[in-house]
């Protein structure tokens, strides 16, 4: 496998992990999580450091393909020449002349043939790496991407520990208030209340009652001194007293 291959190889297993399965596995999510973040970090700072090789040697292939390119191009407008200044000579009846330029295009022409040649060679070569290049370009977007999603679900994942533990600090609060629970004191004092206020309710009924008692015997009383005062006024001669025109007596 070559090294590029590995390269490529290292960043799609990466970046197919399985973040879910890690955080399931955790027995404490954020120190693993952190630690998750700063291992994912680094393979890609790697990850980076060995594609940015493998686009540096591209960019040389392609600098060096593109130099072939411009001497083929080069080499073959000075075999034109050559054979331009070959005709002229000719024309002339310079055949020595002639000859002489014939050979320089000539030397022209295989230099062309040459760097035609080379850059033929390295066109599979580029486009192997052209496209090597861009897959890992893509595994690391793929790589950043994942460490977005990670730091997210480490983010969320954090804040709902702390809110299971705040919730769990209240249940246990609950629980321990349950155990003593002070209502059962309340309910007991204010059956206490009750009975203290029933009692006074009591002593108040009593108290009344014993009141219209008391009237009672002193209207009685009241009837008994009229009885003896109207005897004593009839009995010493007076006139009876009368109630609506009729008399209180009959004789």
């Amino acid at each position: 496998m070559s090294e590029k291959q590995s390269i490529l190889g290292r960043i799609t297993q990466l970046a197919r992990a399985n973040i879910n399965a890690l955080i399931d596995r955790a027995e404490d999510p954020q120190k693993m999580l952190d630690q998750m973040v700063r291992d994912y970090t680094n393979s890609i700072a790697e990850a980076e450091d060995a594609v940015a090789v493998t686009v540096g040697n591209l960019r040389l292939a392609e600098a060096d393909y593109n130099e072939d390119i411009a001497n083929a191009r080069e080499w073959g407008q000075k075999a034109a020449a050559a054979v331009a200044k070959a005709k002229e000579l000719r024309a002339t009846g310079n055949e020595d002349g002639a000859a002489k330029f014939d050979n320089l295009a000539k030397v022209a022409i295989e230099r062309q043939i040459a760097a035609e040649q080379e850059a033929r060679q390295a066109e599979p070569m580029i486009a192997s790496q052209q496209e090597v290049v861009a897959k890992l370009k893509d595994g690391l977007n793929v790589m950043r991407q994942k460490l977005v999603e990670l730091k997210a679900k480490r983010d969320q994942l954090v804040a709902r520990q702390k809110s299971a533990q705040a919730q769990n600090k209240v249940q246990d609060a609950i629980s321990s208030i349950n155990v003593l629970d002070p209502t059962t004191e309340i309910s007991r004092f204010e059956e206490q209340v009750r009975r203290q206020e029933a009692l006074a309710a009591g002593k108040a009924e009593v108290a009344a009652s014993s009141i219209e008692e008391q009237f009672a015997l002193l209207e009685t009383s009241a009837e008994a001194s009229e009885v003896e005062a109207r005897l004593a006024a009839l009995q010493a001669g007076e006139a009876p007293k009368l109630i609506e025109g009729r008399a209180t007596t009959e004789y």
